[in-house]
């Protein structure tokens, strides 16, 4: 398997995460909860959010500590281990404040490191 770089992984958090808000867009969390096929999207884009957080490099981590990555990496380790047990009320928070927030953080580490958005 293939190591991909820091700015494939930090592409890679701000597709899934501008994909959370387009397919919950307009939608409430009860919407969500009940529409099965985009809950399991939901929570693979939260899942792959953290997934490549978890493995963008110590040293970028350590210079834009502004990002919360051991709250990102948590969430994807709750998910993929307690997959039976996964509560959208933290989910539905996740999208509708931490996400808007993380994809400013997403914007300007690319600035600051030439990364085209």
């Amino acid at each position: 398997m293939t190591k991909l770089d820091d700015p494939t992984r930090l592409q890679h958090m701000m597709d899934s995460a501008q994909k959370l808000l387009k397919f919950s867009a307009d939608k409430t969390k009860e919407a969500i909860e009940s529409d099965e096929v985009l809950s399991l999207a939901i929570v693979r884009l939260t899942e792959i959010i953290g997934e490549a957080a978890a493995n963008v490099s110590q040293e970028k981590r350590d210079r834009y500590s502004q990002i919360q990555w051991g709250r990102i990496i948590g969430m994807r380790n709750r998910i993929v281990h307690a997959y039976f047990d996964i509560d959208m009320e933290v989910v539905w928070q996740t999208i509708t404040q931490d996400i808007p927030i993380l994809i400013s953080q997403l914007e300007a580490v690319f600035r600051d490191e030439g990364i085209e958005l």
